[in-house]
């Protein structure tokens, strides 16, 4: 343990020196200038300070106030030393810090119980602090895992899906960091950008309650078969939706929504501009552009510049205008992505 001592006249430096050695395990560190050790607590953390209360240029309560303005020293013990039994002084040093006084001429009994007693209650602080941060530390470990097993089955979920649609996991892959891309650009916190990049392949996991005849049907489907189709947006909800996840429930909600147009011409709820939630408006424009520059059996992919035509026609109709610009906005990153997860179109 380290204890700091701070008094202008050398003789009661000296006397304090003297009494701490008989305290055991402890090294010190003594100054007739406050100025000097304040430089000295820039970069050595004492575990106990002594420090005069009368002390020409800084007295000892601007000291603690500036010792207490450094990371990490709020909790450190710090003893003054005065002669001062004025109630308003005492009050002052408090307020600015301090965490006991001495009357000076000092007792020495006293003095060593009080120092023994803040070192220990420090020292006792510094083990609970090295706990908690252990625990969080194996807290965070544990939760890490949880949820990489909760991303892997979730993907192997979303796979599953898009085995029964002719699409492959590339799509999904491609279509989750566009809508990170546009997430990020949106300004969304770093865990809400992480959170749509996970949860969007999900998207169409609905599907896996369209019967294959309509859901591998090469041609148009008719009013019919239309309407069973877009159930998958409903029944893509229901499976995810279980209240329990942070990441299923924005899955669920994106399964429902994704299909939602700005101008409330979607499906399946109608839902108008802002009242579709954001993350279903970016998923729209992630999910729309990365079918119409995919080649599937029943077409070939648009080029580039078609595509890019079609979005941003689509601003303020199919797709929100903001999450279009968004989009749209260091648009070498989408290529990037495109390059990235073109494995089997």
């Amino acid at each position: 343990m380290r204890i700091l001592i701070i008094d202008d006249i050398q003789t009661n430096v000296t006397f304090l020196k003297h009494l701490i050695k008989k305290i055991p395990e402890c090294e010190f560190a003594t100054f007739t200038d406050p100025h000097k050790a304040i430089d000295w607590c820039r970069d050595s953390e004492p575990d106990l300070v002594v420090v005069d209360y009368m002390m020409p240029e800084m007295d000892g309560i601007k000291f603690t106030r500036l010792f207490r303005s450094f990371t990490n020293y709020e909790s450190i013990p710090v003893l003054m030393v005065t002669a001062n039994n004025n109630a308003d002084v005492r009050h002052e040093a408090l307020t600015n810090g301090v965490t006991d006084f001495l009357n000076k001429p000092l007792n020495n009994e006293e003095f060593l119980a009080r120092a023994n007693n803040m070192l220990a209650l420090h020292a006792s602080r510094k083990q609970l602090a090295t706990r908690a941060e252990w625990l969080s530390k194996e807290v965070h470990k544990a939760t890490a895992k949880i949820v990489a097993r909760e991303q892997e089955t979730i993907f192997c979920l979303a796979r599953a899906a898009e085995y029964r649609d002719p699409r492959t996991g590339a799509h999904i892959l491609r279509m989750a960091h566009y809508s990170k891309h546009i997430a990020r650009v949106l300004g969304l916190p770093l865990d809400q950008q992480d959170l749509i990049l996970e949860a969007s392949p999900m998207h169409d996991i609905g599907k896996v309650g369209t019967p294959d005849s309509i859901l591998l049907k090469p041609g148009r489907l008719t009013d019919e078969e239309l309407i069973v189709m877009r159930q998958h947006a409903v029944i893509g909800y229901e499976v995810l939706n279980t209240g329990n996840s942070h990441l299923l429930n924005m899955a669920a909600e994106i399964a429902l929504t994704h299909h939602e147009k700005f101008d409330g011409s979607g499906y399946p709820r109608g839902l108008v501009g802002n009242d579709i939630p954001l993350s279903g408006r970016i998923v729209a424009v992630a999910d729309v552009f990365d079918a119409l520059t995919s080649s599937r059996p029943y077409k070939q992919a648009w080029s580039m510049k078609r595509a890019m035509q079609y979005m941003q026609e689509g601003a303020g109709t199919h797709f929100d205008p903001t999450c279009i610009d968004a989009f749209f906005t260091n648009f070498d990153e989408v290529l990037a992505i495109k390059n990235k997860f073109n494995h089997h179109a």
